[in-house]
């Protein structure tokens, strides 16, 4: 039906837009104004008729939401363009504010898509695009506004009028932008025998000032400075923030898709089963039926907005389990990858290289005390062989108990075969 609506609307503007009474309206923009009505309507029930809490918080959260916003700009618009199109004085105004308001409930159908998977993430993403745009349009606006007057004033010695100002100091750097470059009325060595004229009052009149070609070369320099830092640097940082924002929520899609999808279902859960325009007699039973007979809604428990006491308590216990459900699940997760396995099994391999190093270590020890012991002299051999092999005792000994043993599960369990075997070898038997 909303789709009916803007065709309808169209219709109304390209086609049967009457002139003011008595000549117009004519019946399809009647017809226009009464489905607009109907939504107006929707939005009072919207505001006073949802929910069970005060009428101020009521208007808050309605408020709150950027598509009741969305709707009420619409509307205002639709209003002021209605009063104005009565009017001979205002006809052309209220048309032209009609065309805006086309354009707000055209952007209206973007809400239908957010219970789409893939579309709606997309919207959000649409959204905090707009706010960077908004600082990009800041910094441009400063270095534009910057470029336009130094230009305006090196291009012109006077011309006090103010449009043409404007047009000058902010509309033509804009076009540069694009590529929109007319070299004829900046490069004075291009400009050819035109009627132009330096008085003011000439000017004043509508004449074509002249060109002031002193320092026209730092026109050209500011030009290529302008062109740089706008069509480069701004555009780039542009691109690169709209990226980050891009890959930002792209990152959490579902979740953001999951809060659109239960706030479109709340949304359309609560309003009457009729469309516009015939949801006006599902507005007319609700009067009666809340107004004048005073029976509650049934669909108000179904979604609450706020719980207190037991119910909030219950609600705090079951999130808590939860999260730690969810905590869980992930460290078990990350212990089960791939790289988790490959770095215990990374730092289990590095232990078992040191630790043979220090067997290697060791062993080479008792060869150079092997070495040593083979050289003596055998005038008193029993002494030193005794003392070699004290030695050797008390060196195994200070060994084992630093020694850490590595007794887990499926892993190489340390020995000591090759300690006791150097000590054979020292220790005579």
């Amino acid at each position: 039906m909303y789709f009916l609506f803007l065709i309808l609307f169209a219709y109304v503007l390209l086609v049967d837009f009457k002139p003011p009474p008595p000549t117009g309206p004519a019946l399809a923009e009647f017809v226009l104004y009464f489905w607009v009505f109907t939504l107006v309507c929707e939005e009072i029930r919207q505001t006073f008729f949802v929910g069970s809490t005060t009428v101020l918080q009521r208007m808050k959260l309605y408020i709150q939401d950027v598509w009741n916003k969305c709707d009420l700009t619409a509307i205002f618009l639709f209003s002021i363009g209605l009063c104005c199109r009565m009017f001979q004085t205002s006809y052309w105004f209220g048309r032209s504010v009609l065309c805006i308001d086309f354009m707000v409930f055209s952007l209206r159908l973007i809400h239908i898509f957010a219970i789409h998977k893939q579309l709606g993430p997309k919207i959000i993403i649409v959204g905090k695009m707009m706010k960077d745009a908004f600082f990009f349009l800041f910094f441009l606006g400063v270095w534009l506004m910057a470029y336009g007057v130094a230009n305006q004033a090196l291009l012109y010695s006077y011309d006090p009028r103010p449009d043409w100002i404007l047009r000058r100091v902010f509309y033509r750097p804009y076009l540069h932008i694009f590529g929109q470059i007319p070299l004829n009325e900046i490069d004075a060595a291009k400009v050819g025998e035109v009627n132009c004229t330096d008085d003011p009052e000439l000017i004043q009149k509508g004449a074509e000032p002249c060109l002031n070609p002193y320092a026209n070369w730092l026109v050209i320099v500011l030009l290529v400075i302008y062109l740089l830092v706008t069509n480069i640097l701004l555009l780039n940082l542009l691109i690169a923030m709209f990226s980050y924002t891009f890959s930002k929520v792209q990152e959490h899609s579902d979740t953001y898709w999951k809060f659109q999808r239960y706030n479109l279902i709340v949304e359309y859960h609560s309003r009457p089963s009729l469309a516009p325009p015939f949801i006006i007699l599902s507005h007319l039973h609700l009067f009666i039926k809340r107004g004048i007979r005073k029976i509650p809604s049934a669909k108000i428990r179904h979604f609450m907005l706020e719980l207190r006491g037991r119910k909030a308590s219950r609600l705090m216990t079951w999130e808590a389990i939860q999260k730690e459900n969810l905590l869980s699940a992930q460290n078990k997760r990350q212990r089960e990858s791939d790289t988790e396995r490959l770095k215990r099994t990374s730092v289990r391999v590095d232990s078992v290289l040191k630790q043979m190093a220090e067997i290697r270590d060791h062993d080479r020890r008792f060869r150079s005390l092997e070495a040593e012991s083979n050289l003596i002299k055998p005038t008193r051999p029993a002494p030193a062989l005794r003392a070699m092999s004290l030695l050797s005792t008390v060196l195994i000994q200070s060994y084992l108990m630093q020694e850490k043993r590595w007794n887990t599960q499926g892993q190489w369990r340390e020995g000591h075969s090759i300690l006791l075997l150097g000590a054979s070898v020292l220790v005579p038997v």
